[in-house]
């Protein structure tokens, strides 16, 4: 275990096989491909041919420097090329049956000082080790796919594996330019065991009904600036390897948040597994293609706007961040806005912050001096509610407390004319009680902007029971107007992306309460293996605990379900007064400004 691991045997070339065969050639590792398909074999070399040859068409590496690399890879359809390994890593598919047959083969193969690592993503590697010969060799190497591009790889220790083993894989981890994570022997490990609850609950609310797959998958990529919404990345990870991923971890957590949705089971048994089978969440325009193609579910397009009233002025009512910024993106659009707070004075605050914002935007030469100028006269400060007499949609942004709101809307149902739509922005309170506060609940609706309101694309469009079509279709073709885009959901709490996202950064909390990982390797590992423009805890600090808590809580309320419940670490923040960024500390402490 203490040579150098220069020539390393990759049983199976899949995907993820070829990928690590790539990555190691290149760092001037003897590669031994190993896989019972000649036609696998054959693929994997037509890969590595064509990644080298774009690298040299980049000027990345001479022809000379390209030959090397493809002499040092050998493919063979025996076991027995591993003998002369120093490091075995089998990417076979995703079961103990070909995963132990692998192991036990090797043992009579490999020397007793060959490292064996699985390339599992969910097994248990103490189970795997405990049938091996030498269970002290075994350990978890966990890469993640596309492998060239991707930074994290997770090394998996069992209560077996011989710490000079883990010594020996980091440091060939760093050697390949990867950022090596240590985490003990658990379904799922650190990304995977946080990634896939959030996928598994996508697929449960896709199932339900709750809201169409686009509009699912946009939610969450403009809403959380992900690279790929939560469906479009089940077909590409592939539906039956998700649901041996969850059932994985269901075992070993019994938690109902990892149980399988029934929907991944159906599309797996239908044989409807994602691009690789060319039709899962989403139908593809050929196996192994991630060109989506129409089907049955592809929405029409913009018809469905049509029926809506007539909206030229806005009125907001806050003198938050929040409604300056939607103010901000209304009078951009050019509608005429009115601002409404509770003094004359706050009012002319909020209007001010808009100015700065804007002033930056023609420092940066996103807009002309002209066209600020232009959007600020659009805009009227006013001290009172009864400024909105005559606008035609109405939009709270105050306070997060369901009573406020409401009699806010009590408020706005005797001032506003007839015919305004009413829209409340709330992120976790049900709409239909705001609704309800008022004499005409078919006005309605939920539109709940992110923050920052002027960069952030998403809105999502809460329909109640009672909301009527024309507002529906109204709010929708505003939002469009304003260059913001709508995804319908339904009345409950969390709507889409705090329902999807809260409980992820749940988990991730738990993992740290449970000493299975620190904050920093769970952040290093959402960004570096999951493509995150944050990871949990960064987020947690910037959106504010005591935010989080509170979301944390509804959806718990809401659903019922045990595995949503706060985790105690973030109720005791919270009640200490570290609440994130904005007190100087959370999960980490911040220089005060």
């Amino acid at each position: 275990m203490d040579t150098p691991l220069s020539t390393i045997a990759v049983v199976g070339l899949g995907t993820m096989g070829t990928g690590i065969a790539d990555v190691l050639v290149r760092a001037g590792r003897e590669v031994i491909g190993i896989d019972i398909s000649d036609t696998a074999a054959a693929q994997a070399v037509a890969a590595l041919e064509a990644s080298t040859a774009r690298a040299v068409a980049r000027e990345r590496i001479t022809e000379e420097e390209r030959q090397d690399v493809l002499a040092r890879f050998r493919t063979f359809s025996d076991l027995q090329a591993a003998a002369e390994a120093d490091l075995v890593i089998e990417v076979v598919p995703e079961s103990y049956e070909a995963k132990q047959e692998v192991f036990r083969a090797l043992d009579g193969i490999v020397r007793p000082g060959t490292i064996v690592a699985t390339g599992t993503n969910a097994l248990s590697v103490t189970r795997l080790a405990a049938d091996s010969a030498h269970p002290e060799r075994v350990l978890g190497l966990h890469f993640f796919t596309p492998v060239q591009a991707m930074k994290l790889v997770e090394v998996v220790s069992s209560v077996l594996t011989d710490p000079r083993a883990v010594d020996a894989v980091t440091r060939l981890a760093l050697d390949l330019g990867k950022e090596p994570v240590a985490v003990g022997d658990r379904a799922g490990f650190i990304a995977d065991g946080l990634l896939f609850g959030y996928l598994n609950q996508a697929a449960a609310m896709y199932e339900a009904k709750y809201a169409s797959r686009e509009d699912i998958d946009a939610a969450m990529k403009l809403g959380c600036g992900l690279p790929m919404g939560p469906l479009a990345l089940l077909d590409l990870i592939g539906v039956d390897t998700a649901r041996t991923v969850l059932e994985a971890m269901y075992a070993d957590s019994h938690d109902r948040l990892h149980a399988p949705a029934p929907i991944l089971k159906q599309l797996s048994e239908a044989g409807l597994t994602g691009r690789k089978s060319g039709r899962g969440f989403y139908t593809y325009e050929a196996p192994g293609s991630g060109e989506v193609v129409r089907d049955a579910l592809t929405p029409l397009g913009a018809a469905e706007a049509a029926g809506g009233r007539e909206v030229r002025s806005v009125g907001v009512a806050g003198s938050g961040t929040m409604a300056s910024g939607i103010a901000e993106v209304f009078a951009k659009a050019g509608y005429q806005v009115v601002l409404a707070a509770r003094s004359q004075e706050k009012a002319d605050t909020a209007k001010a912050r808009i100015a700065k914002s804007l002033a930056r935007s023609v420092d940066k030469g996103r807009m002309t001096g002209e066209a600020r100028d232009a959007t600020l006269a659009l805009i009227t400060p006013a001290g009172t509610l009864d400024a909105f007499a005559d606008v035609d949609l109405a939009l709270e942004a105050v306070a997060e407390d369901l009573e406020v709101k409401q009699e806010l809307f009590a408020r706005l149902d005797k001032i506003c004319k007839p015919g305004a739509v009413l829209a409340t922005t709330t992120s976790s309170l049900p709409v239909v009680a705001c609704a309800r506060a008022t004499s005409r609940p078919q006005e309605v609706i939920g539109m709940h902007f992110f923050n920052p309101a002027p960069a952030m694309k998403l809105v999502e469009i809460v329909r109640t029971v009672l909301t009527g079509d024309d507002v529906h279709a109204t709010v929708r073709e505003v939002t469009t107007k304003i260059r913001k885009h709508p995804v319908d959901c339904g009345d409950r709490a969390g709507f889409i992306v705090n329902a999807l996202l809260f409980p992820y950064l749940n988990n991730a909390i738990k993992m740290v309460e449970e000493h299975y990982a620190t904050l920093d390797d769970i952040d290093a590992a959402m960004k570096l293996g999951g493509g995150y423009p944050m990871g949990p805890f960064e987020l947690l600090d910037v959106v504010g605990l005591d935010v989080s808590l509170a979301i944390e809580q509804v959806l718990h309320r809401e659903f019922r379900d045990p595995g949503l419940a706060p985790a105690p670490l973030l109720e005791h923040l919270v009640a200490a007064g570290c609440l994130g960024r904005k007190t100087g500390r959370g999960f980490r402490e911040y220089a005060r400004r």
